[in-house]
């Protein structure tokens, strides 16, 4: 498929657009993640650890809920720039035009299964637009340093804690 100029030029447009909503809806600084945005990283977090959280059950939502509270005091002790740039990277994701156009997902993020939320993820990954690698690795730091940042997940890694009584 072959875009013309003004195809080029009105999507670049649209972009612009959606990326000054997002960055107006975050101009606040710091603050905590809304709904919407839990609701995305819950179904990000879901995906990235589908193989080391516990099956679909009564254990995993909480495991869930404990990495987005981790996530969101990771971002906290970022710099107001930093803070600024996930947000609007979250801003994005959350609503669903932008959502469906950059992540691939048709669905709410809370009905989106593992395997589209995985699909859109390693899109990212591999994506030729170092601007989606980057957001990709974001997602990917933030959601294993949460996860790994709990005491209870190091015995998985054989990580035995930080070293006592030197300080």
């Amino acid at each position: 498929m072959t875009y013309g100029r003004r195809q080029f030029i009105q999507t670049g447009l649209a972009g612009g657009l959606l990326l000054s909503f997002s960055g107006w809806l975050n101009a606040a600084g710091p603050r905590r993640f809304s709904a919407a945005e839990r609701e995305m990283l819950g179904a990000v977090v879901n995906a990235m650890l589908d193989g080391v959280l516990p099956a679909q059950g009564g254990q995993r939502q909480p495991l869930l809920a404990q990495t987005v509270d981790g996530m969101a005091k990771a971002v906290a002790g970022l710099s107001a720039a930093s803070q600024q740039e996930i947000g609007e990277l979250f801003g994005l994701l959350v609503i669903a035009p932008a959502r469906r156009v950059l992540a691939g997902v048709s669905t709410p993020w809370r009905e989106a299964s593992v395997a589209e939320v995985g699909e859109f993820l390693q899109s990212w990954r591999f994506s030729r637009l170092s601007l989606l690698q980057s957001a990709y690795g974001a997602l990917h730091d933030l959601t294993y340093g949460a996860w790994y940042g709990r005491p209870e997940a190091w015995q998985a890694i054989s990580y035995p804690g930080p070293p006592r009584g030197y300080f």
